[in-house]
């Protein structure tokens, strides 16, 4: 298994990975996917002891983890430091005419890892790609910007020896079973059962179920 006992589990992103975790207490995992794989982690392996931490923030596209990366990741020293992102990178193009270009949000995303490499050698990294699901219909338009950034994350998950989550294909192939919306209402922010199938696949590729 990746985790060892007592390590630090640091989950970074925008709103998917925030879900309304309380600034005020340093520990609060919110409601969605950090909370369910940290409540499932210890309940599986309690003699793991691990301490889990979150620190998305809604609306961040990777640019914004850049900015404070040092604050909200160097300096907590995660032993495994798990990251999704991209989505908002993809959204702010077709709701505010503001896009970000795939070489940006890979070079945006190469300085974090960098820097996390160099600063945190020792640090485990999970990187999960950004997903969509085509709900309502206009979503499918957003594939042709998401599909090459979620090549990009690939591609530097490979180059950094990540643990990979292809949340993409993962929720394509749930959608089979379920609608989409059972999974995400609006094709991006998942649903209770959307964020379990997240952490149900986070504790898979950690060997952790």
């Amino acid at each position: 298994m990746l985790i060892s006992p007592s390590s630090r589990i640091l989950f970074q992103g925008d709103s998917i990975t925030d879900c309304g975790w309380d600034r005020s207490d340093a520990y609060s995992l919110g409601n969605g996917y950090a909370q369910m794989t940290a409540g499932l982690l210890s309940g599986l392996h309690p003699d793991l002891d691990t301490v889990c931490i979150n620190r998305g923030i809604s609306g961040n596209r990777a640019g914004d983890l850049v900015t404070r990366w040092q604050e909200d990741c160097l300096d907590l020293k995660p032993d495994i430091l798990s990251i999704l992102i991209g989505i908002n990178d993809v959204w702010r193009r077709y709701d505010s005419d503001d896009p970000t270009s795939v070489e940006v949000f890979a070079d945006n995303y190469r300085t974090i890892l960098e820097q996390t490499k160099v600063a945190l050698p020792d640090t485990k990294l999970i990187m999960m790609e950004p997903f969509l699901l085509p709900v309502p219909d206009d979503r499918r338009k957003w594939r042709e910007d998401l599909d090459p950034k979620i090549d990009a994350v690939r591609h530097l998950a490979r180059e950094f020896g990540a643990v990979y989550v292809p949340l993409d294909g993962i929720f394509a192939a749930a959608s089979t079973q379920q609608p989409c919306e059972f999974w995400a209402e609006d094709g991006v922010h998942p649903s209770s059962a959307g964020h379990g199938l997240i952490a149900r696949h986070w504790l898979q590729q950690v060997g952790a179920l």
